[in-house]
């Protein structure tokens, strides 16, 4: 049986996680739920899975360091999960990551640091497990985990499937988007920043650098597909020219149970894909006039350095700023661009450099205006 600790326990990922334990006694267990806020919720929680709550601030990394489990699910907001992230590697526990930040953020130094203590980290973001699934399956045997993948050179592009969010047929003017009208998600059901990410598609363009990092793939061969269905959750394109696909309904407890029972798979009594139902699968290509934050992802990941914490820390800033009526939408990109040209250019070799980058934009983001 696997001792999971989650952090984040009340959000839709800590939500479904809960669900996966719940269904599966028998092979997983919750050691432990860590939570900022919502704290009689996690209670009631704690008492269902007997297991330990922690609350506030820094209910994470507390978490972390009393609770021993074999994986720790990162499933908090923004920036926050890096601390606790890093803490469990230093104790030798894997990861199932689903914050996205952190690797965008932080991922050359998190890698480094997990190689160096063997820990590894799993995806949990469908697409990420998607393609980690993909690329087990190459030779029938099962490898190691993602942090761990070493590019073999048969890979020729990853690809990233992305719904297309709210405003994928939307008029070309998005100036004067609400954020009622952002947080309208047509396929998913998520927190508020992941929503309007989703929206503005710099979501994807995370998972973008979260691919990099998490699979050893430079960011000029990992391309965005819109697939508004969102049944094909990722694809990777090999040298020989074969491309294989994980296919699965639009259920985040499917990736998050991959990640818990890895390296085997456990039965579940959830809908399987009825294909003839379904009827058919449509792709096409992004526009990145209309979402513009792609292009800025890729050109802050060919920065290098800590310019992608600084894109991180002024998309918060940015996103919280829409959302609470100071910015237009279309500020968005505009805020973020303008940050991250202006943040000094670190090497993402420390822990210091990181906050400091990501202090510094988020002084800056509070700051730009129109």
């Amino acid at each position: 049986m696997k001792r999971v600790l989650i952090l984040g326990a009340t959000g839709s990922i800590g939500t479904s996680a809960c669900d996966v334990v719940r269904t599966h006694p028998s092979d997983f267990s919750v050691a432990g739920l860590a939570v900022r806020t919502s704290r009689e919720q996690a209670e009631t929680l704690g008492r269902e899975f007997n297991a330990p709550v922690f609350s506030g601030e820094d209910a994470a990394c507390r978490a972390v360091a009393e609770t021993e489990a074999d994986l720790v699910l990162v499933s908090t907001v923004g920036l926050s999960g890096l601390a606790p992230t890093l803490a469990a590697i230093e104790k030798g526990m894997d990861i199932a990551l689903a914050t996205k930040e952190v690797m965008v953020a932080a991922g050359e130094f998190v890698c480094a640091r997990a190689r160096a203590k063997g820990v590894k980290i799993l995806p949990v973001d469908s697409e990420h497990s998607a393609i980690f699934q993909c690329l087990q399956s190459v030779d029938g045997r099962v490898r190691n985990a993602a942090c761990f993948w070493q590019n073999r050179g048969d890979v020729a592009r990853l690809i990233l499937t992305a719904s297309g969010g709210p405003f994928l047929d939307a008029p070309a003017d998005l100036s004067a988007v609400t954020p009622a009208q952002a947080l309208d998600h047509p396929r998913w059901k998520m927190g508020p920043k992941v929503t309007v990410d989703s929206s503005t598609m710099m979501n994807k363009g995370f998972e973008i650098l979260e691919a990099r990092w998490l699979f050893d793939v430079p960011v000029d061969r990992i391309d965005v597909v819109v697939h508004p269905e969102s049944i094909v959750h990722s694809l990777v394109e090999f040298t020989d020219g074969a491309t294989l696909a994980q296919l699965s309904p639009p259920d985040m407890r499917v990736p998050i149970q991959y990640a818990f029972s890895w390296p085997v798979r456990v039965p579940a009594a959830r809908r399987a894909l009825d294909l003839p139902a379904v009827a058919s699968l449509t792709f096409r290509a992004p526009d990145e006039g209309r979402f513009p934050c792609l292009r800025l992802v890729k050109e802050a990941a060919r920065a290098g350095g800590t310019k992608t914490a600084a894109l991180s820390a002024a998309d918060e800033i940015a996103v919280d700023r829409f959302l609470r009526g100071e910015i237009r939408y279309t500020d968005i990109p505009r805020l973020v661009a303008d940050t991250v040209a202006a943040a000094p250019e670190l090497v993402c070799d420390s822990l210091d450099n990181i906050l400091s980058t990501d202090a510094f934009a988020r002084d800056f983001a509070a700051r730009w205006k129109a």
